[in-house]
């Protein structure tokens, strides 16, 4: 089985003591040693996106829970591909406590012999650790698109969708309905910003109309309490609107915005209906069994987050498999030009020009999946897949060719 540890200060993981256990029944019986692949999880120490109290609001495409879980799933379901190829992948769980630790964490796991890094870390850490090693890094926590684009690296492959992608997933399903007027709900958080942005850009790129954008404020002042009205913010004197659009990274206003606008319509961005990588209510290409593994590991069904964790699992085991002499050119090129199957209907693969993993997006409200971006109708010359994010020609990232 795959070899799960943790190098936490003063404690060996349970991981630790069974993948120590197996190799060493395996040496005394003459097997074979197995080719290793050493891969090392970066998170972050006190990660406050797993915060109990977070995590109990279950808020719309947040986190459920360590990526952790998802990542060790896929490489157990790749044990068998693994061992019929004689090779095999060791998982050291390393928490960093900022970007300097990242930047240190990334370059001794090179020095021991890593074939690749899987990282679930803010854009400045994970830029760190990618500048500290040539291994490949597995991106599992990260969606700004700057790190796809002008903060590109050559050796950072993306799991997760960028934002870019999730936006247009959005504005396409708007077309799809005949949305056309849009009003724009913004927060005032820092990744919000960029966010905003991104939005407004899909918006104008897939021919709707902003009506207008309002921030929003979730304060305890008395007189910025009309910032946090939703019937206020989307009343009469915003004019006339189909949809209304949120960018909510936090996700408490966002969550409280449905069924509350000053009009009877549909919200969508970071409540209501949400573009997500993953659903544990999508029914479709074996997704429920995929679901289940979770559940039946951790008691908690795979969320938008888990989802490319496990991913990351499966590109590692698909390349392994692919170039088994060990770490070298042939696994990381293997793992680059490798098409992967994630239960959504599709083969997907890496974009050359940024980084990004081609995948279908979910239009879920937690519920149900109303539909699956690209939406019908959306063609590319090439890939349908690549009307999501930055195609090509709108290439922003100079390392990569």
């Amino acid at each position: 089985m795959p070899f799960f540890s943790s190098n936490k200060v003063g404690r060996t993981s349970l991981y630790a003591q069974v993948g120590s256990l197996a190799t060493g029944l395996a040496l005394a019986s003459g097997l074979a040693a197995a080719a290793p692949f050493k891969v090392t999880l970066l998170v972050m120490a006190n990660d406050p996106r797993l915060e109990r109290n977070r995590l109990e609001r279950g808020y719309l495409g947040q986190r459920g829970g360590p990526l952790a879980d998802a990542l060790k799933i896929a490489l157990a379901e790749g044990k068998p591909e693994l061992e019929s190829v004689g090779a095999r992948i060791d998982l050291e769980i390393t928490e960093v406590a900022d970007a300097a630790g990242a930047r240190a964490a990334a370059a001794k796991a090179e020095a021991a012999g890593t074939a690749a890094l899987v990282a679930d870390l803010p854009a400045p850490w994970l830029l760190a650790a990618a500048d500290a090693v040539k291994a490949p890094v597995l991106n599992v926590g990260a969606t700004d698109d700057a790190l796809r684009q002008a903060d590109c690296r050559r050796q950072l492959w993306h799991l997760l969708p960028s934002e870019r992608m999730r936006a247009d997933a959005v504005a396409q399903f708007l077309v799809a309905r005949r949305w056309q007027q849009v009003l724009l709900l913004t927060g005032p958080a820092d990744e919000d910003r960029a966010r905003i942005a991104t939005a407004q850009a899909s918006i104008k790129r897939m021919g709707l109309k902003l009506v207008a954008t309002r921030p929003f404020k979730l304060s305890a002042d008395p007189r910025e309490r009309d910032l946090a009205n939703p019937a206020l913010l989307t009343g009469p004197s915003v004019g006339a609107y189909d949809v209304v659009w949120v960018v909510d990274s936090d996700g408490e206003f966002a969550t409280s915005l449905p069924y509350r606008t000053g009009l009877p319509r549909p919200v969508v961005g970071d409540a209501g209906l949400a573009a997500l990588a993953w659903s544990p209510r999508f029914e479709r290409y074996g997704a429920p069994q995929v679901t289940r593994r979770l559940t039946k590991a951790v008691g908690r069904p795979m969320g938008a987050h888990d989802w490319p964790a496990w991913m990351a699992g499966k590109a590692l085991v698909a390349a392994a498999v692919a170039a088994p002499k060990g770490p070298g050119p042939a696994f990381a090129k293997a793992l680059a030009e490798g098409e992967l199957d994630g239960s959504k209907g599709v083969a997907m693969s890496f974009r050359p020009w940024d980084g990004q993993l081609r995948q279908p997006l979910l239009l879920s409200d937690g519920y149900s999946t109303a539909a699956l971006a690209p939406i019908d109708g959306m063609l590319h010359p090439k890939n349908n897949l690549d009307t999501l994010g930055a195609d090509a020609p709108e290439k922003l990232c100079k390392v990569r060719s």
